[in-house]
């Protein structure tokens, strides 16, 4: 399996991301948008950020404007938007393409990974999960509808912290 901490991305608030910094860690990855009928995981999200922080994981948000211009602000918006509406602590990425021929390289090496259902390639909408093991290779991918504290993400989760 690809490593993928190893891809260079932005910040949101500019320079590196630096994904590196993460390996050693469980991380999940999630594909993220402002002005969608899914931003209210924002809320499940933090909550995981909240609880399993300290173990060694972290929730790596990435805003892309794909679906449907969902995600349309400046990074000075979004980080406003994330931090009032829904208190966000973790990190975000730069905003990128998670489909075509622009797709970013981080998911290059994320959409090969099928879901519980069987289902790999194209993004299917906002807030689809992929969790990152320890090692930096992907272990599990959820749909976009899969809520961040479902009990199949927490224990995959859980899982990575054993």
């Amino acid at each position: 399996m690809t490593n993928v901490l190893n891809v260079e991305i932005g910040a949101l608030t500019g320079g590196p991301a630096n994904l590196a910094q993460y390996a050693g860690q469980a991380v999940l990855i999630v594909n993220v948008a402002s002005k969608c009928g899914l931003t209210p995981q924002y809320t499940g999200l933090e909550q995981l950020q909240e609880r399993y922080g300290a173990q060694g994981f972290t929730v790596l948000g990435v805003p892309c404007n794909q679906f449907l211009g969902q995600e349309p602000g400046s990074a000075e918006e979004i980080a406003e938007f994330c931090s009032a509406t829904y208190g966000v602590t973790f990190p975000l990425t730069e905003k990128v393409e998670v489909n075509g021929e622009g797709r970013h390289p981080l998911y290059e090496r994320l959409v090969g990974f099928a879901d519980g259902e069987g289902h790999s390639g194209d993004i299917r909408w906002n807030f689809e999960k992929f969790l990152i093991g320890r090692d930096g290779t992907v272990v599990a991918r959820f749909s976009p509808q899969t809520e961040p504290e479902s009990a199949e993400v927490v224990a995959a989760i859980e899982g990575q912290l054993a």
